[in-house]
């Protein structure tokens, strides 16, 4: 299973081809569009969300509600295109119209790839750079989770988020997975403790308030993966690091980590490793999960835990010292239309991400030419914990 995506922030549209997927498989769109639709929520996001209402149109590998085994496409048109047709369009224009063009970008933002993108493919127009590496990309990684969770829920396999900290204030309680399970989108910041939902306006408020940004921590839970998903054999097939790669390769994240994460530095190893113990209907399991189901890179039949940290957004209302690239005179940074706090928003994202990292190496792991066919090798899978 792979991906690919297309599309600028202010373009026409996102588009996405998936390749891969099991035939048979029941694919309806609004499950697509409850991902989108949560991705855009969120206490802290900027007026875009108010005039992007993301929704998902699939133009191939579906039919009649259920995927061919062909590459699936979809599309996320962007509304907001009919404004910018004139400086993000595609036709040639000439010289005069250059050198008139509105919105040209000289002056780049500390913290976003303007610059070092702008010196790696020579544009002089930083927005050729910012217009891809934009945080709108992650719409379309968005509806490619979907997809995945969509298959694995057919195998059982079920995804929670939330948001453990934000600028600071925490809610890093343990919860078990019924209590994240009805917890969940409980308030506009993805928090299981009620409690502290409002301290964290008040931080995302007092931020906007000063021009600035903040960052925060989110978690993602996921519940029956079988054992043995990944492999101790090659570093590049070990399941946890493909899901650190992929949550490190979202846009703002700068770090993850599995169960007591960085924790796990000051704590002896009597508290780290998880004893393994074993029941007759269940078969093996852990007494705890300290390591957030894995162990030498591989799935060992406990909830998988992953938490993401998600820098300050760099894109600020008050900008910070940069150089024109034209002058090499010092000037504030460019604004762009931005969001004071995405950690809620993060969550959803971050969420997707590890569905599609997660359900790449089960289609890797298993034949899975049509659905049931995949079905019945991850239940022979299961099957495996309890005979072993």
């Amino acid at each position: 299973m792979r991906y690919l995506t297309s599309g600028e922030s202010h373009g026409p549209q996102l588009t996405v081809i998936i390749e891969g997927v099991p035939a048979n498989l029941e694919i309806n769109v609004e499950d697509i569009n409850e991902e989108m639709f949560k991705r855009q929520g969120g206490y802290g996001r900027g007026r875009r969300m108010q005039i992007e209402k993301d929704t998902i149109e699939i133009v191939s590998g579906v039919r009649n509600g259920y995927t061919l085994g062909s590459p699936i496409t979809l599309v996320v048109t962007n509304d907001d295109f009919t404004h910018w047709k004139n400086i993000m369009g595609a036709a040639p224009i000439s010289e005069e119209e250059q050198d008139n063009m509105k919105r040209v970008i000289t002056k780049p933002r500390p913290g976003h790839a303007d610059l070092i993108g702008g010196m790696k493919y020579n544009h002089r127009d930083l927005r050729n750079v910012l217009e891809r590496s934009s945080a709108r990309e992650t719409a379309a990684r968005v509806a490619v989770g979907a997809v995945a969770k969509i298959l694995l829920k057919q195998l059982d396999i079920n995804f929670y988020s939330r948001v453990v900290e934000i600028g600071g204030v925490k809610d890093d309680a343990e919860y078990d997975i019924q209590t994240i399970k009805d917890n969940i989108d409980k308030n506009d910041v993805r928090v299981i403790d009620d409690s502290v939902a409002q301290q964290m306006r008040d931080k995302i408020d007092a931020a906007k308030k000063a021009g600035d940004t903040i960052g925060g921590i989110v978690q993602t839970v996921v519940e029956g993966v079988p054992v043995g998903i990944g492999s101790y054999v090659h570093y590049d097939r070990k399941l946890d690091g493909r899901i650190a790669q992929g949550v490190v390769s979202i846009n703002a994240f700068k770090g993850v980590s599995f169960g007591e994460g960085f924790k796990c530095a000051e704590l002896p190893g009597s508290e780290v490793q998880d004893e393994i113990l074993y029941d007759a209907e269940q078969g093996y399991y852990r007494g705890s999960n300290h390591l957030g189901g894995f162990e030498g890179g591989m799935s060992n039949g406990m909830p998988i835990v992953v938490s993401g940290v998600m820098k300050p957004i760099p894109t600020l209302y008050k900008p910070l010292n940069s150089v024109d690239i034209n002058t090499k005179e010092p000037f504030k940074a460019s604004i762009e239309r931005s969001d004071s706090c995405a950690v809620p928003a993060a969550s959803v994202v971050m969420e997707n991400v590890v569905a599609f990292e997660l359900a790449k190496a089960v289609l890797e792991e298993f034949h899975s030419n049509h659905i049931d066919q995949l079905k019945e090798q991850i239940e022979a899978q299961r099957q495996i914990n309890i005979e072993y």
